[in-house]
This record gives C-alpha cells, structure tokens and sequence, in this order.
C-alpha cells in the first residue's frame, strides 16, 4: 500500500536534525512541520522572511498577515525573526540553510530537478526553488511517483529545469531514493508495494539497495 502525504513527509521528518535550518517548499513538504520530533529544536525558514515559524493555526489563532512563502497562514515561535526578502534570499546563497525540503514535478536520473513550471501554463515566477536547490547543503525531494499515470522520475528532465545535479534524496509515495557515488539507488519500499511496482512506474535506471 502506497504511504500518504502524510507517511512521506514522517519519514522525511527523519532526516531532521538537532540545530539546522530547514526550507520546506510548497505542497507535501509543509506537512513535515507536524513531525518534527518532540524537543529537537530545529528553525524553520521561509523566503518571503521569517525564521522560526511555527505549526499551523487553529482557527481561532489566524492571523492574515503572518504566512509562509506558499501564502499559507502559519504561527510563530518566541524566537522567530522577520526581515526583508533581500537578507532571506542572502541566507539561502550564502549557504546557511541545511536542508531544503521540496516538491518536484519531474527528477531525473542524474540529480537533476524541475519544479518551477509548466511550458504554457501561467505561472506568477520562479520563486526561490532555484536559489534553494543551489544554496542549501542537502537538498530532499517529496513527491508522489507519478502524475497523470506519466513517470516523474525520469532518465532526463522534459520540464525547464530548475537546477543539475543538485538532488540528494527522493520520497515518493512507493519508494525511497538517494544518490550515491554509484548512482540513483532505491533504499526503501511502501509496504506491499515491490520492485515491480516501481520499475513499471519509472522511468529511470536505479540500483537497489534496501534497508533491513
């Protein structure tokens, strides 16, 4: 059985560790802020200008005008910070952003990553992804495996690219990838799903190697 959104960003909440700074993208990657495990303190970073932000509201703690970068409304912490787009996006290029947590439409065998549009269809800007899979030192990609029944990991990105070579691990809704010296290796599988399973619905090379 293929795991949730919700499975995929627990298990991509264990990648977090003690003191980083963590960037999540849009989409699955906002679910990670539920999991972050009890007394870890960790620092959540958003491009639009906010360190330190906290779980999402209740309904009677909305407050309009304090979102995240993906325009949902958020909370914030004792110690979070606010400041302009200019010293968010420093942040990031400077190198000072641990991990990135990002949705992808299209990752291909080699690390490359598309996530920021789709030829034709309207789109408001890039944002900061492109900046992200740059300046973050380890870059995680949740998605779902497929989209439409059409692979999403690919031997060569068809999508404007975002950034190459700049993937570290994938968690998709079957499986778990990471790259390794030897190339894209599948690490993990959902429970009851198999290896099959995957190859029918990939279309890139990988190597297997999974954990006990």
């Amino acid at each position: 059985m293929p795991w949730t959104r919700e499975q995929m960003a627990e298990r991509a909440a264990k990648e977090l560790r003690e003191g980083f700074y963590i960037n999540l993208g849009i989409g699955i990657p906002t679910l990670v802020a539920n999991y972050i495990p009890q007394g870890m303190r960790i620092v959540l970073h958003s491009e639009n200008g906010m360190l330190g932000i906290g779980p999402f509201p209740t309904e009677n703690e909305i407050d309009p005008d304090l979102i995240n970068a993906g325009k949902q409304t958020v909370t914030e912490l004792p110690y979070s910070s606010y400041f302009d787009s200019a010293t968010s996006f420093a942040m990031i290029r400077g190198g000072h952003i641990d991990l990135a947590i990002l949705g992808a439409m299209q990752v291909s065998e080699d690390g490359d990553i598309a996530n920021w549009m789709v030829p034709g269809k309207m789109i408001k800007g890039m944002g900061g992804a492109m900046d992200l899979v740059a300046g973050a030192k380890r870059v995680l990609v949740l998605m779902e495996h497929t989209a439409k029944n059409e692979a999403k990991l690919v031997k060569k990105c068809t999508l404007p690219l975002t950034g190459e070579k700049v993937v570290n691990k994938i968690i998709t809704d079957l499986a778990e990838f990471e790259f390794r010296d030897d190339g894209l290796t599948m690490t993990a599988l959902a429970p009851g799903v198999t290896e099959s399973d995957v190859r029918q619905r990939t279309q890139a090379h990988y190597l297997i190697c999974l954990s006990p």
